[in-house]
Parts: C-alpha cells; structure tokens; sequence
C-alpha cells in the first residue's frame, strides 16, 4: 500500500501483518513494516531505504503504481538488511540510480550484499544534494543502533527519515502514529528491546535531530510521527536518568517453593507502597519484560537451584538485562535450592554491564519456614527504603 506524507512524499515499502518474530528473537505482537520513502524533487528522485528481500514486491508494485520510471538515487540509513536487502534488486530495475550513504555503511553493504564500490556515491556530515526544490540533508546518528546509521533530512518540508530510530514493529495502514493507538506501546517496546543499551549516544542524537525543528518524523518500522514532540519526548524520558516506584519479580518455579516465596514478597512489597508485579519467565513474552525494564527501580530474579544453579530461564533473564543495560537501582536474588550451588554467584557474573545494588539474597533450603519468610519481609523493607532514598517512592 502507498502511504502519502506530503505531496511528492510517499512511504512506498512494505507492510508485514504475518510476521511475529524478528531477528529469530524478538517477538511481534502486531507485525511490522518495512519503510520506504519516495521523495520526488523537480530534477531528481530519491528512495530513502529500501524493503526486507522478500518484500521487494510490493515495493515495486508501489513504485508501478506512482508510476516511477527514474530513480537517481537510493539513499541508505542504515546496512541492516531489512532496510539494505532489496538495493540490488532496485538497482537492477534502476541501473541508473547511485546508493548514497556514509563510508562506513558502504563498507558493511560490501560485506552484507557483495555491492561493489562503484555504485556508492559516499557522503559525510552535513553534505546535502539537490532534488531540484527539495534537498536532502545527512546527519550521522551513529549507535541508533549500529555504529553506521545516519538520519536523513528534508530541509523544505522539515521531514526527518530517522530509519530504526524512533521506529515501532507495527503493521498498519495508517499513515501517522497519531491514528494508531498502539503505536507509542510498540515504540517503548522497540526502544527497550533495541535503543536501550544506547541510551548515553540517543541523548546526543535527539538533540542532532531536533536541530532541524521536524515537522514529521518518518523511521524505518511503523508509523510516521506529524507531532514529533510526543516520541521525541518519550525518548527523553525513556533515556533520562529516573526511574520509576516499580519492582519487577522474575520467577520460575519447578515444585512450588520458590513461586510461595515470590508470592509473599510480592504481597510484602505491595503492603510497602511499591509498585510490583511478577512475571513467570517460562511462560512470559520477553518483550514485555524489556519494556518493564525501561522504567524499573527494582529486579528480582526468583529462581529454584537446579544443577547446582539458576534455572536457565533465569540465566537468560539476567543475560537479557545485561545486554539491555537498564536503569536499574536495585537486583536481589530469591529461591530455594536442595542441596547448595552457586546461583548468585553465576547470575552475578551475567549482569556484570549493569552498575546496581546487589541486594542480599534470600535462599531457603526447601520449603520456606516462617524465619524465611521474615527474611523476605526484610528484603521488602530494604526495596522501600531504597525507593524512598531515590526519591520515587514519597
């Protein structure tokens, strides 16, 4: 489907209601789309991005339908192949056209599609071309979320084509955000899952972004923004240094001893004042754990022993938070464990990326007994003080 920006502005790329997982990891509750953008000046035409491979079709059959003959030139964000995969295919039917982007995304485009060097017209910081009325301007925006990634700018009309950053996994034929409700929920679980590790590098980008004042900003997956305040906002909240009254537990339990004591903690912490809810980590899309993650003051990992460690759920849980690299204050460990093993210790050395208050952990040999249980009291009382310390829990 064409979707319609401006005149002369169209997002001609492809959307994906079937597809439900990404990277062979993420999961997609609402499917995705893969963003291209047609930008037509008096002289020249440019496509901004390109389609997933096996999408190219319907990039083609949106470019039939506008009735595209020429494309001067293919501009590429970013190398991924979800935005880069179809270049060649749109070289082939545009022989013309030159792949411009910066040269380290030139290199990865090598590597990735074997394109050779003489079809790249390379450009750095604040290099521009001319479509003829319209000029496209080019800013590095790097680690959003690759090292090579640019925003492009169209200065007349104020539009920002920012490729992943500010994107959502969102399938839909709405033009802009603004007319689907789901899209700012998708777009906190796409910053959480892929822009959090990156939050020092956003902050510089936001501002690199904001100083050409966009009119609409228009990523690489899902819709456009004709209100950009409303996500660049979200993303200063989401990359700002507070937190959130939140305690997030994490559990599994293989024969019930550990799911009583997270069950207790859970009602201790509530009865504190602490906002908290427990998530079974077998069980759970770890999406939704990556967008608690976002806010969280607090994360317990509630794990039984098992081979003389953490049930590998939990070594996944404490791995995924490691490379995410969230906000967080405070991580505790509880369980239950037969014999012994060194599950705070191996759970320890999964979160070495994040600089947090280990609390001291709460490990029962077998059924929790009631001094257990005041132990998890104990830890409750040290999660509120800690979140009235901080100041997110008056």
């Amino acid at each position: 489907m064409i979707k319609k920006l401006k005149e002369g502005i169209y997002n001609v790329g492809a959307v994906d209601f079937e597809r439900t997982l990404f990277d062979e990891i993420v999961p997609l509750p609402q499917g995705t789309s893969y963003n291209a953008y047609l930008v037509m000046g008096k002289d020249k035409t440019a496509l901004i991005d390109t389609v997933e491979p096996d999408m190219a079709g319907e990039l083609f059959k949106n470019l039939d339908e506008l009735g595209v003959d020429r494309i001067d030139y293919v501009v590429s964000n970013h190398a991924e192949q979800d935005h880069s995969g179809s270049i060649p295919l749109v070289l082939e039917r545009f022989p013309g056209a030159r792949v411009v982007t910066n040269k380290k995304c030139m290199a990865f485009e090598q590597d990735l599609l074997h394109m050779p060097e003489e079809v790249f017209t390379v450009i750095d910081e604040g290099d521009e071309i001319d479509l003829g009325g319209r000029t496209l301007t080019f800013v590095m925006t790097k680690w959003v979320h690759w090292p090579e990634t640019m925003t492009t700018i169209l200065k007349e009309d104020r539009v920002a084509f920012t490729c992943d950053f500010f994107g959502s996994h969102v399938a839909t034929s709405h033009v802009f955000a603004e007319q689907c409700d789901r899209t700012f929920i998708e777009a906190k679980r796409y910053y959480a899952e892929i822009m959090m590790p990156f939050r020092a590098t956003i902050v510089k980008n936001i501002e690199k972004v904001e100083q050409f004042a966009p009119a609409i900003i228009a990523p690489s997956h899902g819709p456009a923004f004709s209100e950009p305040s409303a996500i660049i906002n979200a993303y200063k909240e989401w990359v700002g240094p507070g937190t959130k009254n939140e305690a997030l537990v994490l559990y599994t339990s293989m024969h019930g001893s550990t799911r009583k004591m997270v069950d207790a903690l859970v009602n201790d912490l509530a009865q504190r004042g602490v906002g908290v809810r427990s998530r079974d980590m077998v069980t759970s899309d770890f999406g939704e754990v990556a967008i608690d993650l976002v806010d969280l003051t607090t994360l317990i990992i509630a794990t039984p022993t098992m081979l003389a460690g953490p049930h590998p759920k939990a070594v996944y849980a404490a791995y995924l938070a490691n490379a995410l690299r969230p906000k967080l204050q405070l991580v505790g460990v509880i369980g239950s464990f037969g014999w012994g093993g060194k599950t705070v210790d191996i759970l320890k050395a999964n979160m070495g990326n994040i600089r947090t208050e280990f609390l001291d952990p709460v490990l029962v040999k077998g059924l929790p007994r009631d001094e257990d249980y005041q132990r998890l009291e104990a830890l409750a009382d040290r999660v509120r003080a800690k979140h009235v310390e901080l100041g997110v829990l008056k």
